[in-house]
């Protein structure tokens, strides 16, 4: 079915109560069969009890294998459930066996959790990160990525979109590189999934981390993990329990040949099922038709900013996606973000802390990033244009 502004509003009762949500890279609102099938598991829970809610409900729970296989080309075996995505980036890094010596390949604009990994297995293992610089349009430098490649280089690491503006990294070109030296090849994709869309084969990445809460627009807690099926049993993962791994016997367990092995047996059972339906919503409303939508608010948005006196527009790359960061000269970030909320606008800001050799290069401590989804409208954006302007 094609795409509809007004239904999607009406799934989203917030729209009606006038808050203008313009935070969909911290966290989305929940459309409502979303927040529904999370309610219904609960009242199950209790009215049954938790393992048989998760039994009676075990069709939806494995709904969402295939639901998150189809949201990145993928295939069921390859999808492991995760609390978020920054744990289901590390179960994907710290399963490699690292030693003194190997090398790690990302970008300047890692997401902060996954540098803060680099350097710790940088101290702890004796590995070296290389971090390739940007190109004129701000975006990975791709054939100075290429040409940092040595013998131990054992990882190419790269975040799809940063949190901290609208670029979008040349991930496919990259993938190109991967594939051509054999390198294992990781993708932080967390704001990407639900954005825009993504195919892993197109990619030509071995891992993928995402998370439900932004714009897939799941709850809180959820993510996932795709392995390609040829690299599922190279990662041990960096901790097992009984539902990764089978005892066997006394002293061996077997692990799971597929990507579940790095899940673990206790997880959010109604965000699972939230995750799953969140995902067949997105499809339903059409991936590339809500992205061309998000494309168009976001320059629209960032083309208004622009043309207000003092304000600067940070976002770097050729092509851009709906994240969209600015400063207002004399104006604390902070401040332009709390007057905002005065007027039931939500934006965040993003800091040194979450890019910090991003930032740094910028020469900016923080700054206002405001994110729009397909259910934002035009009329909203002039809202928030106004009390930025207003802001002195």
């Amino acid at each position: 079915m094609p795409f509809s502004l007004s239904a999607a509003r009406e799934d989203t009762p917030a729209c009606a109560k006038g808050l203008v949500h313009l935070n969909n890279a911290g966290a989305s609102l929940m459309p409502n069969p979303v927040h529904q099938a999370v309610l219904d598991h609960l009242q199950l829970e209790c009215d049954i009890g938790g393992y048989e809610a998760k039994a009676q409900n075990n069709a939806l729970l494995e709904r969402f294998y295939d639901a998150a296989a189809r949201a990145v080309g993928g295939q069921r075996k390859e999808i492991a459930f995760i609390e978020n995505a920054t744990r289901a980036w590390d179960m994907a890094f710290y399963a490699f066996d690292w030693r003194p010596g190997d090398r790690i390949l990302t970008s300047r604009a890692d997401y902060s959790s996954n540098m803060i990994s680099y350097i710790q297995v940088a101290r702890r293992y004796g590995a070296i990160v290389d971090m390739a610089p940007d190109d004129e349009c701000g975006q990975v430098d791709v054939n100075a990525l290429e040409n940092l490649i040595s013998d131990r280089t054992r990882l190419i690491s790269l975040t799809h979109i940063p949190t901290n503006g609208g670029l979008i990294n040349p991930v496919e070109q990259v993938g190109a590189i991967a594939k051509q030296y054999g390198i294992p090849y990781l993708v932080d994709a967390c704001q990407s999934v639900g954005q825009m869309p993504v195919d892993v084969n197109a990619i030509g990445c071995d891992m993928l981390s995402t998370t439900g809460r932004k714009y897939i627009r799941g709850p809180r807690g959820t993510g996932f993990l795709w392995v390609r099926k040829d690299w599922i049993e190279k990662l041990e993962p960096p901790f097992l329990d009984n539902h990764a791994a089978t005892w066997t016997d006394v002293d061996d367990i077997e692990i799971r040949t597929d990507a579940r092995r790095f899940e673990n047996w206790e997880c959010y059972f109604a965000g699972k099922i939230g995750l799953g339906i969140a995902l067949d919503y997105g499809y339903e409303m059409g991936t590339s038709e809500t992205w061309k939508r998000i494309q168009t608010l976001s320059q629209s948005l960032r083309e208004a900013l622009s043309r207000i006196p003092g304000v600067t527009v940070w976002d770097t790359g050729r092509h851009k996606c709906g994240i969209v960061t600015f400063s207002k000269a004399g104006v604390d970030p902070n401040r332009i973000k709390s007057g905002l909320a005065d007027r039931k606008i939500n934006v965040s800001v993003s800091s040194r802390q979450l890019t910090r050799e991003d930032l740094v290069a910028a020469k900016v401590d923080v700054m206002v990033r405001a994110s729009v989804h397909y259910f934002n409208t035009d009329e909203e954006l002039d809202q928030m244009v106004a009390v930025v302007r207003a802001l002195d």
